[in-house]
C-alpha cells in the first residue's frame, strides 16, 4: 500500500467503527479532560499553531481543555508550561504535548519528565522536517521520551520512524486544514501564472523559484510569479530579489509580505501552478491549502511530502533544488491540460480527508483509548 493512502485508511477506519457502532456511546460518558502543550504563537502575532485549533474545536464539542504556553520568550515558555503541568495537575486527565528537533525538545523532554512524575498520560504529536535527523543524533534522550508516551502521532511515515519503535504503536493523524475556506477551482487549462508561499528562510530555498521563472521567461514572457511570506531575516529574500534582476525577471516577479491567514485562500487563487522549492519539510499547511484550491502542485521531492504529493498522482515532485526539473515540471503542466486537471481535481479529494472536521473525530477517538479508565 503506497504510503501516503496511510492516514487516509487510520481515519477511515475509525469514522467507520464510529458509524457501524462498534465505539462507544459517548454521549453517555464523561470526557477526559486535556492539557494541551505546545507553542500558542498567535498570542505574540505568530501563524496558530495546529494545537490551537484543536484546542479550540475540542471546546467546542464540549471537552474541559487547558492550553500552555502564550509566552514568547523562549525561558519563560518553558517555565510556563511546567507551572502549568504541576499547577493544574488535578484539573486534566491526559496530555496532548509537542515535539519539535532542536533546542525546543529540551521543552518536550522536560515536560514529558514531568508528567511521567504526575504519572499522567502523555501523547506525544511530532512536528518538523528536521526531527528525525535530529532523532538520530539525539537518539537515547528522544528513545526516554517515547518510551513514556501513552500514544505517539505522526502526520506521516516520514516522522514516525522517529519513534524508531521503542514506544506505542504510532498513529497517523494528518495535519488538519478546513477545506470549506479554500474555493475550490479545476485547472483544467492552467495559465503561467505561479504562487509560491512559505517563509523566506533558506531552508525553504525562496530562489530556487526564481531560478525557474528565469529558465522559462523566454520562452513564456507572460510567466508571472508571486512569492508570499514572512522575512525570517537570514538574506534569503534580499538574494531571491537580487537573483530576478540578476536573471532580468524583475518584472515577472512579484515579492509579496505575508498576508493573513484568512486571505491567503484568495491570494492562491490567483495563481494556477504552486511551487514548493523547500529543502527540509513534514506536511506544509500551504502545500495542503493550494492543494484544496485545485492549484496544480510542483514540489521538490523531500522529507513528508512525498507521503502528501504522490507524483503524477496530486502533482509533480522533482530532486532539491533542481531548478531545471521544476521547469520541465511547469512546462509538462502547461502543454498537457488533461494532466493538469487530473492532478487538480486528485489534489482536491486527497485534502478532503484531511478536513478539520475528519481530524478532530481521530483525535476524540485517541484522547478517549489513552485516558485512565477511571474517568469513566
Amino acid at each position: 500500500m503506497p504510503a501516503a493512502s496511510i492516514p487516509d485508511m487510520v481515519i477511515d477506519m475509525r469514522r467507520l467503527a464510529r458509524r457501524s457502532g462498534e465505539s462507544p456511546a459517548r454521549e453517555n460518558m464523561g470526557r477526559p479532560r486535556v492539557l494541551i502543550v505546545g507553542n500558542l504563537a498567535s498570542a505574540w502575532g505568530g501563524t496558530p499553531a495546529v494545537c490551537e485549533g484543536l484546542a479550540s474545536r475540542l471546546e467546542s464539542r464540549g471537552w474541559v481543555v487547558t492550553a500552555t504556553s502564550t509566552r514568547q520568550p523562549r525561558i519563560q515558555r518553558l517555565a510556563n508550561m511546567l507551572a502549568t503541568v504541576w499547577r493544574r495537575r488535578r484539573e486534566y486527565d491526559v496530555a496532548m504535548v509537542d515535539v519539535f528537533s532542536g533546542p525546543a525538545f529540551v521543552w518536550a523532554e522536560t515536560v514529558c519528565h514531568l508528567l511521567k512524575a504526575l504519572k499522567k498520560p502523555y501523547v506525544l504529536v511530532l512536528h518538523g522536517g528536521g526531527l528525525p535527523s535530529f532523532a538520530i543524533r539525539s537518539r537515547r534522550r528522544v528513545e526516554r521520551v517515547v518510551r513514556g508516551a501513552a500514544a505517539v502521532v505522526a502526520q506521516s511515515q516520514y516522522l514516525a520512524g522517529v519513534a524508531g519503535g521503542s514506544g506505542p504503536i504510532v498513529e497517523f493523524i494528518p495535519n488538519p486544514i478546513d477545506v470549506d475556506q479554500c474555493p475550490f477551482r479545476l485547472r483544467d487549462s492552467p495559465s503561467p501564472a505561479l504562487v509560491w508561499l512559505r517563509s523566506f528562510h533558506r531552508i525553504y530555498n525562496p530562489s530556487l523559484a526564481v531560478r525557474v521563472v528565469g529558465l522559462l521567461a523566454k520562452e513564456l514572457p507572460e510567466i508571472a510569479l508571486t512569492m508570499i511570506g514572512f522575512d525570517k531575516g537570514d538574506g534569503s529574500l534580499d538574494e531571491a530579489r537580487e537573483l530576478a534582476a540578476t536573471l532580468g525577471v524583475e518584472r515577472n516577479v512579484r515579492f509579496q509580505t505575508a498576508v493573513p491567514k484568512r486571505d491567503v485562500p484568495t491570494w492562491l487563487n490567483r495563481a494556477d501552478l504552486f511551487l514548493n522549492t523547500t529543502n527540509v519539510d513534514n506536511t506544509p499547511v500551504s502545500v495542503q491549502e493550494a492543494m484544496a484550491c485545485g492549484l496544480c502542485v510542483v514540489s521538490t521531492s523531500v522529507g513528508g511530502v512525498p507521503y502528501l504529493v504522490g507524483d503524477a498522482v496530486e502533482g509533480l515532485l522533482v530532486g532539491p533544488d533542481d531548478a531545471q526539473a521544476m521547469a520541465d515540471a511547469v512546462r509538462r503542466l502547461l502543454n498537457d491540460p488533461a494532466l493538469a486537471a487530473r492532478l487538480s481535481m486528485a489534489a482536491r479529494r486527497r485534502v478532503e480527508t484531511m478536513d478539520w472536521p475528519v481530524v478532530v473525530d481521530a483525535w476524540e477517538d485517541l484522547l478517549y483509548s489513552v485516558s485512565p479508565a477511571d474517568r469513566f
